[in-house]
Order: structure tokens, then sequence, then C-alpha cells
């Protein structure tokens, strides 16, 4: 018997001052669990449109870069950005800064096809856990005053 009130005081001494809590918020999960990639393409108003590739996983950003740059496919949507032969993409990437050096010149690109690549490389780095903040700095094989520009997608925020 007394070791029955024993445990019995044990368990309400545990228990003393614990109170339950509400909901507390915390940031925001990962999601890089993904049946696919989103791209980045122009429609025909001359506004970005996602486009999910269903590759079975989120991949790279290198990854995505690669599929950006083969072009839009067979749909209603286009890309501002020069047909290219070899689409490799250098990148690099800090928790505040994603570097990409890309294949080609400004002039093999308009000014939403660079909205392309950066909402691309931003999408798949914030859909794999990455801050909304990060910029994105994109490098062309001739250096321009474009090239040193810091940049943000106007559709993730």
């Amino acid at each position: 018997m007394k070791r029955i009130w024993s445990a019995a005081a044990v368990l309400l001494l545990a228990g003393c001052g614990v109170q339950p809590s509400g909901v507390v918020d915390g940031v925001e999960a990962p999601t890089g669990l993904a049946p696919g990639v989103t791209l980045y393409f122009v429609d025909a108003n001359d506004e970005l449109q996602p486009q999910q590739r269903d590759t079975g996983r989120l991949g790279t950003i290198a990854e995505a870069m690669s599929l950006l740059l083969l072009g839009p496919g067979h749909s209603a949507v286009y890309t501002g950005i020069a047909p290219i032969s070899t689409p490799r993409v250098v990148v690099t990437t800090t928790t505040e800064l994603i570097e990409l050096t890309v294949p080609f010149t400004i002039d093999d690109v308009t000014p939403v096809g660079l909205d392309q690549i950066v909402c691309t490389a931003l999408g798949v780095h914030v859909q794999g856990g990455g801050s909304k903040t990060t910029q994105v700095q994109v490098r062309f094989v001739q250096p321009t005053p474009e090239s040193a520009e810091r940049r943000t997608c106007p559709l993730i925020n």
C-alpha cells in the first residue's frame, strides 16, 4: 500500500505546474517534397506563369535551369530567353544569395526572360526550404552592369 501512495505522490508532483499550451507559431515548414519542379514561362499577356514539370522530385536549381532553358515545349506559353545549344547554368548558393552564371549574354534575354530565370531559381530554393528573402544574381558570359544586380521574383513574396 505504501508503494501505491508513493507512486501516486510521484505522479502528482511530476505533473505539477504543467499546463496545456495553445498553438505556438513557428517558422514555415520546408516544402521540399514535390512531384516536380515549377518553371516560369510567359503567357500571351507577357506575364509570368508557373508551369510544373513532373520530374518525380524537386531537383536542384541547376537542373531546373536546364529544363527552363530547354523551353516551354508544346504549350500555350513562351520564353523570353533565346534558344541555346548548351543549357548548363553554374549555381552557387549561400543563405543570402543564389548566383547563376548563364551561358549567354544580356542581349539573349528579355526583361521578362530574366524574371523567368530569377523566379525559377528562387522557387526551387524556397520549395526546398530556403528563405523567400534570398536574392538572385544572374551573371552573363559577357560582364554587364546587369550582372551585378541582385534580384527577387515579383511572384514570390
